[in-house]
């Protein structure tokens, strides 16, 4: 193995933590292996402030319009030309899962898409993802080059930040928008979006309305500093929006802690936070399925629980 690309994501200019996180899994990889660590900046940012996470090198496209998936994969495909990686490491964020897999079949490689795991085995990048909504994992080796994965955001920790800088080259490619912009809208909060939370606090149908909802999950959400999330059934019952979903057809998180607040544990909710690292549920049902999957597990009404639990973490500060 000789070089791994990492395509560093941002948002107006600030990096995304996942990319720093994975320039530290990129850099882990690289000293088993004995390989180099580059990445791959698409638009307006500070690309030679990764240097202080690991990259020898960034290599950088110019862009100055909106995101366009078959632009961006036009925009990585120039930069894989130029650093000519065995493995890219990309977060199997909007991008991820929308531009990367364009990226893959242009190549004509392989890719093991949302693991949750890296290790160097017999000289290569082996990744280990869940499937069946998190019931069994299976190890994904790419045997064609470049090898590509997608990591699920808070797979691995954030690296400590060093005082290098990268050599930044510039990447000339010729990108055409296939969507037109119209608007775009910046987000009301100041929270971390959902796919890439570090900590989440969900509600279910259990809260019986909007207003509860409001009430209790979102002060909760905000004592923790965590990002608010829901249940289909409470999304469908008109108390959040969809944009807060989580579960199958939502948003698959990968929290360092998921707190679920009346929430039973259907399947499909499942298959979107299975693999958070903690997971405390609160419900007063005891034989919920989502305690079958709790770290720690709270059988109380939630209307009690809640206004106590976030009472007691804003006097913590």
């Amino acid at each position: 193995m000789s070089t791994i690309l990492v395509l560093a994501e941002h948002d107006g200019g600030a990096f995304k933590k996942s990319a720093t996180e994975l320039l530290g899994k990129a850099a882990e990889l690289a000293s088993a292996s004995g390989g180099a660590v580059v990445a791959g900046v698409v638009g307006d940012a500070p690309a030679a402030s990764l240097g202080a996470y690991g990259a020898s090198k960034v290599f950088q496209v110019a862009a100055s319009h909106d995101y366009d998936s078959a632009a961006m994969a036009d925009a990585w495909a120039a930069i894989v030309a130029q650093a000519n990686p065995s493995v890219i490491l990309a977060s199997a964020g909007y991008a991820g899962k929308d531009a990367l897999p364009r990226l893959v079949a242009r190549l004509g490689t392989g890719m093991g898409s949302e693991v949750t795991e890296l290790r160097v085995d017999g000289g290569a990048v082996v990744g280990r993802r869940p499937l069946y909504a998190g019931k069994i994992y299976a190890d994904v080796k790419v045997d064609s080059s470049p090898a590509v994965f997608s990591v699920r955001p808070n797979s691995f920790g954030q690296p400590a930040e060093g005082s290098g800088t990268a050599e930044v080259v510039a990447v000339e490619a010729s990108l055409v928008a296939k969507t037109t912009v119209v608007e775009t809208k910046a987000p009301s909060s100041a929270v971390a979006d959902l796919a890439e939370a570090e900590r989440i606090v969900s509600g279910g149908r259990s809260l019986g309305s909007p207003e509860k909802f409001d009430e209790l999950i979102r002060p909760l959400a905000g004592a923790l500093g965590a990002t608010v999330g829901a249940s289909r059934a409470a999304v469908d019952a008109g108390y959040s929006v969809h944009s807060e979903q989580v579960g199958q057809t939502g948003k698959t998180v990968n929290p360092q802690l998921y707190i679920a607040v009346g929430i039973s544990g259907a399947i499909q909710h499942l298959a979107g936070m299975r693999t958070s690292k903690v997971i405390v549920a609160i419900n007063k049902d005891s034989e919920a399925p989502i305690f079958e999957h709790a770290t720690y597990g709270i059988v109380d009404d939630l209307f009690e629980v809640v206004p106590k639990l976030t009472s007691a973490l804003r006097e913590l500060g």
